[in-house]
């Protein structure tokens, strides 16, 4: 008989992101090593990217309970008649009114750990019985928003079930706290909060060796590794990278482009290599955008002929992109966390052979697995000479393969075994 294990998550389908399809593709394979997933998800929740097309890949038989949430920007948004209503958004705007830095200041300093802490009472009053009766053997939080692990601390308290607490992000020390204007006393209760969570959940989870190093300095004790993947059920029967072209390159970056994620230093090195040499290049930006960097191609005439925005498109569409890239692009970030930054799409990039192109820490997480893995290399943002030099390679058709190396173990199903693994040991007799 299979063990129940109820997961709380924020983020579901129609939700669209790599935070979704960690734990879309958990609950997938999770049953092939014993655990029945349930889903618990807000029913009505505030994301601002969407992607019908994963609800075709939630399982069947999956029970998903969904349990109304209350946000207050869904009240800023009554008032401001915008879409743009909370600090993840307003912080890419250049100019903010007195409601807008209103809305600033409450997110840092009494919306603590997040928005989403007024779901944490109703949810764990409504979970307890169902824990109580016996129908899950763990409970698993992920974060962020970090407020989900506040409702598997209260339901440990209550019924001392085991609980998993998985870390997507740092939280005491996310750099996007560091963008907030939060005052030393909000900052030093995040502390508290993520302390209590490191000391009472039974195993910590976290996506990256940095952000496991981090941790386990912080919790002084173990910090399990659970990095995000790539499912090659994903990969279409027919996928194949396009054969490279004399004279020719198309560049493809898949993913969000924002104020911690910056391709400019890619245009520019792109527009000097090549303006003169009557060769054809292009860049494609698949998903959100920000609006300093479209402003930047519209600006330029060369660029604006030669980068393309065609939006968000569904998991499944991207591969069409995938297929006629000669290179894909990863922008890592630039910032105190860029060391652990491992995007979930490094792993699909991986899987589908194109050679990689990446911007950031040439010492991270990142470009340790890209090395391993033989797709690519990683080069700072700084480093204009070598982003050059790197498309010059690329449209001569030298730029890095994917060599033999192995690279199952991102598989989703591996990590799904590696993840049963985990809540064996921890679930009680």
């Amino acid at each position: 008989m299979q063990k129940r294990v109820l997961i709380i998550t924020y983020y579901w389908p129609p939700s669209g992101g790599s935070g979704v399809q960690r734990w879309l593709k958990f609950a997938k394979y999770l049953p092939e090593s014993g655990w029945e997933p349930v889903i618990f998800t807000p029913e009505n929740p505030d994301f601002d990217l969407q992607d019908e097309s994963l609800a075709k890949e939630i399982p069947e038989h999956l029970e998903v309970i969904k349990f109304p949430i209350w946000e207050p920007y869904q009240l800023f948004s009554k008032v401001k008649r915008k879409s743009k209503t909370h600090p993840g958004r307003l912080l890419e705007q250049k100019d903010r009114g007195f409601l807008e830095k209103a809305a600033i200041w409450m997110r840092a300093n009494l919306l603590v750990p997040d928005p989403r802490v007024f779901w944490v009472k109703p949810s764990v009053k409504f979970l307890a019985d169902l824990a109580k009766s016996g129908q899950f053997q763990a409970v698993i939080t992920t974060g962020p928003p970090h407020s989900m692990h506040l409702i598997g601390l209260e339901l440990k308290r209550k019924t001392g079930l085991p609980w998993i607490a998985d870390f997507r992000d740092p939280w005491s020390q996310w750099e996007f706290l560091d963008k907030l204007p939060m005052t030393d006393l909000v900052r030093r209760r995040h502390q508290s909060l993520e302390q209590s969570v490191l000391n009472e959940a039974n195993a910590v989870l976290t996506i990256s060796p940095t952000f496991q190093h981090d941790l386990e300095k912080l919790a002084q004790r173990k910090i399990n590794l659970l990095t995000n993947g790539y499912d090659p059920a994903d990969l279409p029967a027919d996928f194949s990278p396009k054969a490279k072209k004399e004279r020719e390159l198309h560049l493809v970056y898949s993913g969000v482009i924002d104020s911690i994620r910056n391709p400019i230093p890619v245009l520019k090195a792109m527009k000097e290599e090549f303006v003169e040499t009557g060769e054809e290049v292009g860049m494609t930006f698949v998903g959100k955008v920000s609006e300093q960097v479209r402003d930047f191609v519209q600006a330029d005439a060369w660029l604006s002929e030669r980068v393309f925005f065609p939006g968000y498109v569904s998991h499944g569409e991207v591969f069409g992109f995938y297929a006629k890239a000669d290179a894909l692009v990863l922008i890592l970030t630039d910032t105190k966390n860029a060391q652990g930054n491992i995007p979930g799409k490094l792993f699909e990039y991986l899987a589908t052979g194109v050679p990689v192109l990446a911007l950031g820490d040439p010492t991270g997480d990142s470009a340790k697995i890209l090395a391993e893995a033989g797709g690519g290399e990683v080069i700072r943002h700084e480093d204009f000479v070598k982003i050059q030099i790197a498309l010059r390679k690329l449209m001569d058709g030298d730029g890095a393969a994917k060599s033999e190396a192995k690279i199952d173990r991102f598989s989703r199903q591996a990590l799904a075994h590696d993840l049963a693994k985990i809540l064996d040991e921890h679930t009680l007799s």
